[in-house]
């Protein structure tokens, strides 16, 4: 029996020290290949979207991702990943961290473990303005609305919203496309996106309104890869800094303030993720 016992205590141990050498990892193999690769959607202006002038993929989770990569002192590497291969492209290793429209859940946060919160977005819904009935997403109660595949706006729309039929697709664009066609009664998403298709279809044959109030707040991290102490750190650490210096206010201004087409003014602080 003791040695029964010795066994199972060896064979504990040796896993702990194995995942501990795993998890260590990330750092050393960033280091060792001499770059850092960052996981982002490359569809969602202006967190990370192809610039129309030069092609290259810029924004404001792009200008973190670099943040990161300065501090190690390697160049970055972005790898363009879908809604739904956000989490599997981590755990699976093929990426260093997620920086990808990532809200926090509960359910995300069981799998992976998340960065001091960059940004803070209100997840509303946009209805057609024709719907007069539609004043509130509580009036969206059993009736069919579409999200972006695999996104938190799918999650908190079957949430949030009785009985609601969620419809999803593969990027924003097959969503609100599906509204406007009058396929779905709404389409959940975060309100900076929602404002922008909003003024698009201003002068379009289908006006579209958002619903107040916001559906859910969420707050959204740099995504690593879960027990990943040493790349959860340095990750925080950057961020720390970047708040400190202001440097996190200027990155969010060139993106969202005055002069853009959002307009924003910066009402958060880079801190932990209250959960």
């Amino acid at each position: 029996m003791k040695k029964m016992i010795s066994s199972c205590l060896a064979a504990v141990g040796l896993a702990i020290v194995t995942l501990s050498a795993a998890q260590a990892d990330t750092l050393q193999d960033i280091k060792a290949r001499g770059k850092f690769i960052c996981g982002t959607m490359g569809t969602a202006e202006p967190f990370s979207f192809q610039d129309p002038k030069t092609r290259a993929v810029v924004g404001y989770e792009v200008d973190i991702c670099k943040a990161v990569a300065d501090s190690l002192g390697v160049p970055l590497e972005l790898k363009l990943i879908a809604v739904e291969a956000r989490i599997p492209e981590l755990i699976a290793g093929r990426v260093d961290v997620v920086a990808a429209n990532l809200g926090w859940s509960p359910e995300r946060a069981q799998q992976i473990d998340y960065s001091h919160q960059h940004f803070v977005s209100l997840q509303k819904v946009l209805a057609r303005e024709k719907d007069q009935e539609l004043k509130s997403p509580a009036e969206l109660a059993g009736k069919r609305v579409s999200a972006v595949r695999g996104s938190s706006s799918e999650q908190g729309a079957r949430k949030y919203i009785p009985n609601v039929e969620p419809v999803t697709f593969k990027d924003p664009s097959g969503a609100f496309l599906a509204l406007q066609q009058g396929k779905v009664s709404g389409f959940v998403g975060s309100e900076l996106m929602l404002a922008k298709l909003r003024q698009q279809a201003a002068s379009s044959a289908v006006p579209v309104k958002i619903l107040e109030p916001a559906l859910f707040v969420e707050p959204w991290g740099v995504g690593v890869r879960k027990g990943d102490a040493a790349m959860l750190g340095q990750v925080n650490q950057v961020l720390d800094k970047l708040e400190a210096s202001g440097e996190a206010t200027r990155i969010f201004d060139k993106w969202f303030g005055v002069g853009t087409p959002f307009n924003l003014k910066r009402d958060f602080r880079i801190e932990s993720i209250k959960g």
